[in-house]
């Protein structure tokens, strides 16, 4: 049985990779992952492939104990693996909980790799891996702390497991997009501690340049032309620079 699995696909890029792979490819079954069960099952209108509805919370350990019976007990080719799980806050470090600070790392890091670990044994040659990151990857961001550094762990472990498996020919992929216009924002912003956002692009965009770059063999995918010149200009200016632009423009 030949599957896709995508965390975070009740919304979002998660949700996009969902409804562009059945379009471009044949599967079996897409096993889509989130915490809302109806809207996974919603997605077994919008495709070809069967969807298989699996809620779990990923900041859960026994979500892991029930994903992987799950897989010892269908054997399935999984032929692409997307983490599109997680989420931000914005504030300053001391202004925001320290719950809410473990979780984003729970869900942006540790269910990342716990998920990619126990996925890839059931990989064959040609396996793709998506793992989302952000442009926050490329930079220490203030005010968006532990987001920006959780999102800089999985530039650096993506490209590291995308080396390590090229013998395999498993192909590993970190999404780096600027601002996305999607449910991110609901839970990220609370207050005017960010005000400033240079520019937008859709889930659709990020998911089909993403797409795109996976086919040319790239390791790490950055939707927009503009973003990509900030991403050079980060490896350029001491990052002391960076972040002082940074706060300038949010008036910090």
């Amino acid at each position: 049985m030949k599957i896709a699995v995508i965390t975070g696909a009740s919304s979002g890029m998660g949700r996009e990779f969902a409804l562009k792979l059945d379009r471009d490819e044949t599967f079996d079954e897409l096993w889509v992952i989130a915490r809302r069960r109806d809207r996974l099952e919603a997605l077994g209108s919008e495709t070809r492939a069967k969807v298989r509805a699996i809620p779990l919370d990923l900041t859960k350990k026994e979500s892991f104990t029930e994903y992987k019976a799950l897989l010892e007990a269908e054997k399935p080719e999984v032929a692409v693996l997307v983490n599109a799980g997680g989420f931000g806050r914005f504030g300053k470090f001391t202004d925001i909980s320290l719950e809410d600070q473990l979780e984003m790392i729970d869900l942006n890091d540790k269910a990342l790799v716990s998920m990619t670990y126990l996925t890839i044994p059931y990989m064959k040659a040609g396996g793709r891996i998506y793992e989302i990151g952000s442009l926050s990857s490329f930079q220490p961001v203030p005010y968006i702390g532990v987001y920006g550094a959780s999102k800089a762990f999985v530039l650096s472990f993506s490209r590291a497991i995308g080396k390590e498996l090229e013998k395999e020919n498993i192909r590993v992929l970190a999404v780096c997009p600027g601002w996305v216009t999607t449910e991110f924002f609901d839970r990220a912003v609370s207050d005017d501690t960010i005000t400033y956002y240079n520019k937008y692009v859709t889930a659709e965009q990020v998911v089909e340049r993403a797409l795109r770059d996976m086919k040319k063999g790239k390791d790490v995918s950055v939707c927009g032309a503009s973003v990509r010149a900030q991403v050079r200009l980060t490896k350029l200016l001491p990052h002391r620079l960076v972040m002082a632009i940074w706060c300038k423009q949010q008036k910090k």
